[in-house]
């Protein structure tokens, strides 16, 4: 498999739903090699800075998975958009964003996965990377576990969520990674949280972009949203969407099955950390290095807006 990267640059821009501020965010295409890159914009004194998106980036996963590079430049809720990009199989990428947080557009991957589609995907001269699991790695979190295990090809989620509000309950989905199915099946589930949350939440400094207009608000017996659920099993699937992104932190392409109960952002992280604690748990296919991504500024050739949208209070 070769590498692949965008035939054109697309722009989306919204407010970010934690922070609530502003942001436009432009995902370039990329040359071989070059991985999923941040450019982060707009900073004090017009400064810039590069962010790759990798594992040992990581500087939170509260409700979010926020990157750093150590010097006061972060960019926060990254998961949707790298799920995007690692759900239609896109190597290399610059994404160049002039606020501190992602915008959240439909509290899903959906709008990415649009605005990506309209310009459609270049192949690459460069043979992909691909990271295979060898050996099981787990990691536990109170009653909630993840582990990665080898596989003898793709990359395999099996995931499993059970909360005792009755509106969600107990789900599970197993779901084998190709673009097409990532279109039809994870893209377009929503982040969800709970009415009972919200007040401590605004205390605490998320969700200050929160409305309906894309999270799954659940009550105790319904279910607020006026439209429902796009799934019976929306929740799960979201879960499903959150890990694809976050374990594209990886760097490479996964080859393993991701089994989880109870997942989130942290829990995802410390799958990676632990994966890469244990130098004889995995093997790369290709030993390309990485370079520095290559773009050009200029009219980027789709834009989408939306309004204010919730939390990811999962």
């Amino acid at each position: 498999m070769k590498q692949t990267t965008l035939k054109k640059a697309v722009v989306l821009e919204d407010i970010g739903v934690h922070s609530g501020k502003p942001a436009r965010l432009t995902i370039h295409p990329a040359e071989a090699n070059s991985g999923h890159t941040f450019l982060r914009t707009n900073l004090e004194n017009g400064r810039e800075r590069l962010i790759d998106a990798r594992h040992s980036a990581v500087a939170a996963t509260e409700l979010q998975t926020v990157i750093s590079d150590g010097n006061g430049a972060s960019i926060a809720t990254i998961e949707h958009c790298l799920s995007a990009l690692a759900g239609l199989g896109i190597d290399n990428a610059l994404i160049e964003i002039d606020g501190p947080e992602v915008p959240i557009l439909d509290g899903s991957a959906a709008r990415f996965v649009e605005a990506i589609d309209s310009v459609g995907i270049v192949t690459l001269s460069k043979s992909r990377k691909v990271l295979k699991v060898l050996k099981t790695v787990r990691v536990e979190m109170g009653s909630a576990w993840a582990e990665l295990v080898p596989a003898s090809s793709g990359f395999r989620l099996d995931v499993e969520i059970d909360f005792e509000n009755r509106m969600i309950g107990r789900q599970r989905r197993v779901f084998d990674m190709s673009p097409a199915a990532y279109r039809r099946d994870i893209a377009r589930a929503r982040t969800f949280g709970f009415m009972r949350d919200v007040e401590k939440l605004w205390k605490a400094g998320f969700a200050r972009g929160a409305s309906l207009e894309n999270t799954i608000a659940v009550d105790e017996e319904r279910i607020v949203n006026p439209e429902g659920l796009r799934f019976t099993d929306e929740f799960v699937r979201h879960k499903l969407l959150d890990a694809v992104g976050d374990l594209s932190l990886a760097g490479a392409t996964l080859q393993g099955t991701y089994r989880a109960y109870m997942p989130g952002h942290k829990l995802n992280f410390k799958m990676l950390e632990a994966l890469f604690a244990d130098r004889t748990a995995y093997s790369y296919s290709d030993t390309a290095t990485k370079r520095e991504p290559q773009y050009e500024h200029g009219r980027a050739e789709v834009f989408i807006s939306a309004s204010a949208y919730a939390a990811d209070m999962s």
